[in-house]
């Protein structure tokens, strides 16, 4: 979790959110639709986005989890994830940031060629009902191309 190992003791059955937020007490995803549908929950598991709220704690068994809690927090300096998304004015009411800053931070650890149209393919598991997207897609598109036009 977060890079260091965590021993739980709960159902196999149990929601990864509900592991991390009562018992972690990590509490930057968060419970929205509880179906997977929109985002709020969106961890990397084995760097890969998913939502938390619909992953049974056995399928994260020797797994790597990062929350939103592993980006900058405290003194630490922002990610470009974090960054570009207040430069870009892609944060309003915060109900969606946490899933967003992990789907973006797993798209911009990828390789490829990312264009606007990829960019929002990617966000589809993500909904945000008051940037209306743009916002954040500009964010990501000034982070994949950070470094000569791909990642």
């Amino acid at each position: 979790m977060n890079g260091e190992g965590v021993d739980i003791d709960a159902a196999g059955v149990t929601p990864l959110l509900s592991v991390l937020r009562e018992d972690l007490g990590l509490t930057a995803a968060k419970l929205g639709c509880g179906e997977g549908r929109c985002g709020a929950c969106t961890v990397l598991l084995n760097d890969r986005p998913v939502a938390a709220c619909v992953v049974p704690l056995e399928a994260v068994a020797d797994g790597a989890v990062r929350t939103a809690e592993s980006l900058a927090s405290g003194d630490a300096p922002l990610t470009q994830v974090q960054e570009e998304l207040l430069s870009a004015g892609g944060v309003q009411c915060g109900a969606c940031t946490p899933g967003m800053m992990m789907t973006l931070t797993a798209l911009t650890e990828q390789q490829g060629e990312w264009t606007e149209d990829s960019v929002r393919a990617a966000l589809t598991g993500n909904i945000c009902r008051c940037t209306g997207y743009h916002k954040i897609v500009d964010a990501a598109m000034r982070c994949v191309t950070a470094e000569g036009g791909s990642r």
